[in-house]
């Protein structure tokens, strides 16, 4: 579990780090600021009841995590910045949530 908590989290703040320096680097720390701003789309997960359920899976249960949303992100590809790079931010954000439910439902008895 303490693996998955670390990927968890380098995916959310390690890997956008990666990518703007990398893809973004004249302006990198703005690109980054905005990566990290993608993190409130988990204000979706206040409407749920509990707001926090451990072994729930995000993907397709909160409404801004549904699979209709993530075209919507890919959309925003296609988009000029900062558009571009707020849809970059929604999909690894909707991968890492991802990931964190393969992990989750790989780990159960």
């Amino acid at each position: 579990m303490m693996i998955q908590t670390f990927i968890h989290y380098f995916l959310h703040f390690g890997m956008p780090l990666i990518i703007a320096y990398t893809f973004f680097r004249n302006d990198y720390k703005r690109v980054y600021l905005i990566l990290l701003a993608t993190i409130l789309v988990d204000l979706d997960h206040l409407l749920a009841t509990p707001i926090f359920s451990p072994n729930r899976c995000s993907i397709n249960f909160h409404p801004l995590h549904t699979y209709y949303a993530m075209v919507v992100y890919g959309c925003l590809l296609f988009l000029p910045k900062p558009y571009k790079i707020i849809g970059l931010g929604l999909l690894l954000h909707m991968l890492t949530d991802s990931n964190d439910c393969v992990m989750t439902y790989l780990n159960r008895p």
